[in-house]
């Protein structure tokens, strides 16, 4: 996902059903952040952490990118599969944003179950942490991790755009945890 750091970064704004994204992309044309336009802070702090001195102007994204976009919004699921991503991480981060785009869309996963499938049973914790981290909202889907008993976890965008996310792709949660009969 890493690539070398760009000479300048692009911002812009793309309107979908569940709010104004913000799109960073680089001149190569990598997606490098997308979140929602109340938390343009956390974009800013992601251009300070992993950007230091690179220049962000308003720029349009790639056409191709936003078409991709625009598509699974309309329901072509599997069309964020051809956007180019490079987020800049901790080599552990990238191995847990590399698994978050193999979970099929319409599933789930727990965040024990990503760090089983990439290979660190333990380090549930630090999935969860890599996930939060995860600067590339909807592509990179860390909103396909719910906890181990099928209900929603924490989403940087808000629960309802989670909900909304894994409705929209067909995905099984629960609402509330499931009480065990005694």
């Amino acid at each position: 996902m890493s690539s070398p750091l760009p000479n300048a970064l692009r911002i812009d704004k793309l309107a979908t059903p569940i709010g104004t994204a913000l799109l960073l992309t680089d001149d190569a044309g990598a997606l490098r952040a997308l979140d929602w336009q109340e938390f343009e802070d956390r974009v800013q702090r992601v251009v300070r952490l992993h950007y230091r001195g690179t220049e962000m102007r308003e720029g349009g994204a790639p056409a191709a990118t936003r078409k991709a976009l625009a598509a699974y919004f309309s329901g072509e699921l599997d069309a964020l599969d051809a956007v180019t991503v490079a987020a800049e991480g901790t080599p552990f981060q990238r191995k847990v944003w590399d698994a978050l785009r193999r979970i099929p869309v319409g599933k789930t996963l727990s965040y024990s179950g990503l760090a089983k499938r990439i290979g660190h049973p333990a380090a549930i914790r630090a999935v969860g942490l890599a996930n939060g981290a995860n600067p590339i909202s909807v592509v990179v889907p860390c909103h396909r991790v719910i906890g181990a008993d099928g209900t929603l976890t924490g989403y940087g965008g808000g629960l309802p755009r989670k909900r909304w996310l894994l409705a929209h792709e067909g995905a099984a949660f629960q609402e509330e945890p499931m009480r065990r009969r005694a």
